[in-house]
């Protein structure tokens, strides 16, 4: 990926910073954009090639500062990764439009708004754009209408981006993490919790952010020259797990 330019929002932690060392150890130029100006800003030491951004994906102004500022730099975006996101998990009746508007400004708004301002830069290259959705879009769970929704919306997203963007050569594709080991899972997880996702993933584990990164990077190479529209669930095989009893399949 030399020369090429990659922008990765949510980069400040977690899938997004993993992200962005993989995207730099293949030769990419990265711009980190987060709204948490602290965390990025450490994140950022030592990294190299990057260019960090306090900025915040679902604030349109914002968004046109983002390309603004990676075109004044760097001359070209080659990749956007919309990583960006929040998890709010409540019962339909605890989620006031407020709340709704919230998840939804962020998961999905700022996809929109991200790929939408960054099109005609990623037309100039033939460029990809890879979407972060989540295996919530593609089943549905307790407590997560607000979150499961916004998901769903970001999958149908990308159909949407592939078909109108790609005459003009430019690829969008879709990742749906299932359960990711991450130190905020960790943190709110109990062991009940745990044991139970062992359980109901074929594989019996959680996934790792390094391995949700390695399938964005292939996304974003030459190898996925051909790949446009898909959603592609690294979960661990959770997904076509979802029907039936954990304890038949052992």
């Amino acid at each position: 990926m030399s020369d090429r330019v990659a922008i990765v929002t949510g980069a400040a932690r977690g899938i997004g910073l993993a992200t962005t060392k993989l995207l730099l150890e293949e030769g990419a130029t990265v711009v980190m954009v987060d709204w948490d100006s602290e965390t990025l800003m450490e994140a950022a030491k030592g990294l190299g090639d990057v260019l960090p951004l306090d900025l915040d994906v679902s604030k349109p102004d914002d968004v046109a500062t983002m390309v603004a500022e990676t075109e004044r730099a760097f001359k070209r975006i080659d990749h956007l990764i919309n990583n960006a996101g929040v998890a709010d998990f409540g019962p339909i009746s605890d989620t006031d439009f407020k709340r709704w508007r919230a998840v939804m400004e962020v998961n999905l708004d700022g996809v929109f708004l991200c790929s939408q301002a960054a099109a005609p830069a990623l037309k100039k290259t033939k460029g990809s754009i890879v979407n972060i959705a989540s295996i919530s879009g593609l089943r549905a769970s307790t407590l997560r209408v607000a979150y499961g929704t916004s998901k769903a919306g970001v999958i149908q997203l990308t159909q949407q981006q592939a078909v109108e963007l790609g005459e003009f050569g430019v690829r969008a594709n879709c990742i749906a993490p299932g359960p990711v080991r991450t130190k905020l899972a960790m943190a709110v997880h109990t062991q009940e919790i745990i044991d139970a996702y062992h359980d109901a993933i074929p594989l019996n584990r959680y996934g790792t952010e390094v391995e949700i990164a390695n399938v964005i990077a292939f996304l974003c190479s030459d190898k996925a020259s051909f790949v446009t529209g898909q959603t592609i669930a690294v979960d661990g095989g959770f997904e076509c797990a979802g029907v039936g009893l954990p304890a038949l399949r052992a």
